[in-house]
């Protein structure tokens, strides 16, 4: 396959019709002003009263059918009852609108045939027009008529309106654009949603000691330990030192645990009795709703539990106990840590857990998903590539899905959201995906929403009060290489309340205060993030609709921190990017050094004296030669904000066998002669890395050497070299040394030589460990 041109995988700056295009001023004076409106013709059917009975009861079961052109949707029916209550919205696209009556059609329900019980009619040029924040529109009484326009018996209550998708309707409409769907589930699955993740807190259980352990074999020293479960989560301390029936840890356990809390921490204290045998000494449960909160770092009240041999659950009668075993715990919620479920460097939010904590909020983040472009077919339906694509956004605590657009490659949503901002160095993260779910629950095979692409946005390159149009490339890595999905197009406006606050954030910690003052090891960081992940993803998947687990998963970059070989490599070329920097400054300074140019050397001569018989000029010279840089190079200053590039990724130039390397399973499930490759691999590359750090270790112990001993000659000739330096630096003035410096690093070619100079030679033969090793 033929690779795309790079212009393909680029930002692309775009000018729609946002708002309707009311502009005043800067700002648009629409709510849904970073949108484009959309024209929806809108029907609410409420209620009917005093219906003819059509079957031999005397009885009928009626629904109403909206039909307009080829598009028809009804609503449920009633069993027998000629007072039925929908109240129901149907919204029509008016660019779909083929023709120019709405017909309005009460029926009722029958095996064979449903019998036609009455219509209302009306004429697209009579319907007004509705604009929030106008009043909603008062639904009518009409009367119903049948085929000839002849009044009939029953009455039908009816609003009908043209509006746009900021309506208060909209989000619980039945769409026209969605025709196809039936069944509750199936429309529950394609409906705009706003979800919050659960309310995260870390656990953190200190197990001190335990007192009057029973083991069952008295006559050996029992090798102790706690075990703690909170729901999936489970951990245990090492075994206790004193192997007593007293035995002491004092070890912290972290956990992380979810508001509401529904399930009780779970501790057992047990006995190694055998290698692979634990007998259980006792057990307590501890209800989380109990728990002592803490906001800083002022440890909390340490408690004694009694452990019994089995946990009493609700409605049980608990026996009466005289003598209990007992464990002695200091348990707390944390509420001055921020609980990561994200990956640190896309975070969307750095607040800590308790309210009372958080600082007021800096701004407002406003999104507007307008369209999608060239969507790939995701599924084959009826023979032909289908895609029903939906978004979801998140920022925060809040996550947001807008509708599924059903079978359609260029998808329009123009939904607005907004979110409050209490950093401005985050990120929100607006995934795209393919609704495999139209069916309902999961009806269609268990099979999984697929990704279609992401787009990742940091605040802080955002200029404020500017509302930033563009169409962003959805990149998806696959393992055949990477691949344009196509294209998302955004609107984004970071607005501001106060610059002040803000300027003021950047002095601040990112992370709050508990996070440097009690700060967790990687280790816990890395399990606690996979925990609070596992819970969001859970909470989220039961909601309804359900935000699934591998959306979630896909939105929360699970898995990024697994190896790949491209990603090393990237990362590599990204040190090398940033060094590079210091390498063009010493390739200039050598060329000084060569007297390349000569007038520049001159003029560094004279800048160097100046600098020299004037030091206070030294730090002022650098700060406003920064701040020089700084202003020129505002001139080419980001306009657009930054995107996922496919280079500094190093995703279009990866090896296939890398990137099927990258998509494998953990634990692997390729085949042996490919996994004995990739280890030979590398351990090769490995070997190479080994090579260059132990290059630097060597250089690191051949410093320490100087004054070691280990070579009595070289030591002995530094420190001699050592004192003769401190009585001529005392005796000659500063400036002296400096300008003899200098003019000696400067010196013309001609006095230079090609062999290395005599320090380097001296410091080279210096001994390293390097003969100590095995």
């Amino acid at each position: 396959m033929q690779r795309p041109p790079p212009e393909d995988f680029l930002l692309k700056e775009t000018n729609p019709h946002l708002g309707g295009g009311k502009v005043t001023g800067d700002k648009l004076t629409s709510t849904y002003d970073l949108v484009e409106q959309m024209q929806y013709l809108y029907v609410r059917v409420v209620k009917a009263k005093d219906l003819p009975g059509k079957d031999v009861t005397g009885s009928c079961d009626p629904y109403v059918e909206v039909k307009l052109g080829n598009y028809k949707g009804t609503t449920r029916h009633f069993e027998k009852k000629s007072n039925p209550e929908w109240n129901q919205v149907f919204a029509f696209s008016k660019d779909r609108i083929q023709s120019s009556v709405l017909e309005v059609t009460v029926k009722d329900k029958d095996f064979v045939k449903d019998d036609f019980m009455g219509r209302v009619l009306f004429d697209m040029n009579e319907i007004p027009k509705r604009v929030p924040p106008d009043s909603p529109l008062a639904p009518q009484w009409y009367r119903l008529e049948d085929k000839k326009g002849d009044k009939l018996k029953g009455e039908l209550m009816l609003a009908v309106w043209m509006g746009t998708q900021a309506d208060e309707a909209f989000p619980e409409a039945w769409h026209s654009d969605a025709a196809t769907v039936s069944g509750t589930d199936g429309l529950a699955n394609i409906r705009s949603k706003v979800y919050l993740s659960p309310k995260l807190w870390y656990l953190r259980v200190n197990v001190i000691e335990a007192q009057d352990l029973q083991p069952t074999d008295k006559g050996r020293y029992p090798e102790v330990f706690v075990k703690a479960v909170l729901g999936n989560q489970a951990l245990r301390t090492r075994i206790s030192q004193n192997r007593t029936i007293n035995p002491l840890w004092n070890e912290d356990l972290m956990f992380v645990a979810a508001e509401p809390f529904e399930e009780p921490l779970i501790l057992s204290v047990e006995d190694r009795v055998a290698p692979n045998k634990d007998e259980t000494l006792g057990r307590c449960a501890i209800p989380l709703q109990y728990v002592d909160r803490r906001l800083d770092h002022k440890p909390v009240n340490s408690k004694w539990y009694n452990l019994e041999k089995h946990i009493i659950l609700e409605g049980e009668k608990k026996k009466e106990i005289k003598f209990a075993s007992r464990i002695h715990m200091r348990i707390c919620l944390e509420g001055g840590y921020h609980v990561l479920d994200e990956s640190t460097h896309y975070s969307s939010d750095l607040r800590p857990t308790a309210k009372v904590l958080w600082k007021q909020s800096i701004g407002v983040l406003e999104l507007g998903i307008l369209n999608a472009q060239g969507l790939m077919p995701m599924k084959t339906k009826d023979g032909r590539g289908t895609t029903d694509a939906y978004c979801v956004a998140k920022y925060g605590q809040k996550w947001v899905r807008t509708r599924t657009i059903i079978d359609s490659f260029t998808p329009k949503w123009n939904e607005q959201y907004t979110w409050e901002v209490f950093d401005p160095c985050t990120v929100v993260t607006i995934g795209v995906f393919d609704n495999c779910h139209l069916l309902g629950g999961d009806k269609g095979g268990g099979t999984k929403d697929s990704r279609i692409g992401k787009v990742r946005i940091r605040l802080s390159t955002l200029e404020t009060d500017r509302v930033y149009t563009h169409s962003y490339p959805l990149l998806v890595l696959h393992p055949n290489g990477v691949k344009k999905m196509g294209e998302i197009h955004l609107a984004v406006r970071f607005t501001c309340s106060s610059l002040l606050n803000m300027m003021h954030m950047y002095t601040h910690p990112l992370l709050p205060k508990m996070h440097y003052i009690h700060p967790l090891t990687v280790s816990q960081l890395d399990s606690l993030r996979h925990q609070a992940t596992q819970i969001v993803s859970m909470r989220l998947t039961r909601a309804e609709p359900p935000l699934r687990k591998e959306v979630v998963e896909y939105m929360l970059d699970v898995g990024s921190h697994m190896w790949s070989m491209r990603r090393s490599k990237a990362n590599f070329f990204r040190i090398m990017g940033v060094l590079s920097g210091l390498i063009a400054v010493g390739k200039w300074f050598d060329q000084i050094c060569n007297w390349k140019n000569p007038i520049t050397t001159v003029l560094i001569h004279i800048l160097f004296i100046i600098l020299v018989m004037y030091p206070e000029l030294i730090l002022p010279t650098i700060f406003l030669y920064l701040f020089l840089i700084g202003v020129w190079y505002y001139r080419w200053r980001p306009r657009h904000p930054p995107h996922m590039d496919t280079r500094l990724s190093h995703a279009d130039s990866a090896h296939p066998d890398e990137l099927d390397e990258e998509f494998d399973t953990f634990p692997t499930s390729r085949p042996g002669d490919i996994v004995r490759m990739r280890y030979d691999r590398l351990r090769s590359i490995a070997g190479r890395i080994q090579t260059v750090v132990g290059d630097l270790a060597t250089q690191g112990e051949r410093l320490q050497s100087l004054l070691s001993w280990r070579d009595p000659r070289a030591t002995a000739l530094f420190v001699l070299f050592c004192l003769v330096a401190a009585i001529v630096l005392y005796v000659t003035p500063f400036q002296v040394v400096a300008l003899l410096t200098g003019f000696y690093v400067l010196r013309h070619p001609r006095f230079r030589h090609k062999l290395p100079s005599v320090p380097l030679n001296f410091f080279r033969r210096l001994p390293a460990r390097t003969d100590c090793m095995l």
